[in-house]
């Protein structure tokens, strides 16, 4: 049988340049704040991968817990880390399955409205009948109850890490790759991610981080998803799914649901 040029390589010295010998590289994503650096890879027989390839020292502890969340969680509606390669420039670097869609969010520092915009992917989505919306949001939480079932906490979740095929209609989780096991306590100032997204708890030195940060994260979630517009006065469910996505949301966590099971029961019992 002839070697997978990707997935059973196990050491490269240079990621794109050894891309660039076993296919084409058609895209690049090189300004990152994450510290990697991302390809898009085809393959002489048509087969599309993904590769991501840590730069930074962050990057590369970041990329560990990533290989570490994958290796015990599956779920169809998240992007897996397939297989890992040794960079011997630095790295390392992980492959994954490439995927038709388009990142819910993008910066557009130079073009007014932001994620207003009409064409911003956010508001493509958000535009879509309110049908569709509901099944991505039903799949994010199928998607969280494995998380939960396998002892993750979500950490970092944000609509960066939301990928939606709009021909399809159908949501991925990509670069859940801050996602850690739990309860655990926070021995930082504040966890990585995106303020419209976090728990308080997330910004509070020595304060417990558990499930009900993640039902925090998807409950916030929630509320961007299913309103026409980031101020949040254009909520297009009924009022009984307002109503979980605010319990879930809560300032005290002991206040929201115990847990991602009880608010996928909740939410699927109004929906």
């Amino acid at each position: 049988m002839t070697p997978h040029p990707l997935l059973d390589a196990t050491e490269v010295a240079r990621t794109e340049p050894y891309l660039r010998t076993v296919g084409e590289v058609f895209r690049a994503f090189r300004d990152q704040d994450s510290g990697c650096v991302s390809y898009g890879v085809r393959l002489a027989n048509g087969e599309r991968w993904f590769v991501k390839e840590a730069t930074t020292v962050a990057a590369r502890h970041s990329l560990d817990r990533a290989w570490t969340f994958h290796r015990a969680v599956r779920h169809p509606a998240i992007v897996p880390h397939l297989h890992r390669l040794a960079v011997r420039s630095g790295g390392p670097a992980v492959v994954m399955p490439w995927h038709s869609g388009e990142v819910l969010y993008r910066s557009t520092p130079n073009r007014p409205g932001g994620r207003a915009h009409p064409d911003h992917p956010l508001a493509r989505f958000r535009a879509q009948p309110v049908a569709p919306v509901l099944r991505a949001v039903d799949r994010l939480l199928d998607a969280h109850l494995v998380v939960e079932a396998a002892g993750f906490v979500a950490v970092d979740l944000y609509d960066g890490a939301f990928l939606y095929d709009f021909d399809a209609g159908e949501l991925r989780l990509i670069d859940l790759d801050e996602y850690r096991p739990g309860p655990f306590t926070l021995e930082t100032d504040r966890l990585p991610g995106s303020r419209r997204f976090m728990a308080p708890e997330e910004s509070r030195r020595g304060s417990r981080i558990d499930t009900r940060t993640t039902v925090h994260a998807l409950g916030r979630a929630i509320r961007l998803l299913l309103d026409a517009g980031d101020e949040e006065r254009a909520w297009r469910g009924t009022v009984e799914q307002l109503a979980v996505a605010d319990r879930a949301v809560r300032p005290e966590p002991g206040e929201r649901f115990t847990g991602v099971g009880e608010l996928a029961a909740a939410w699927r019992a109004v929906s």
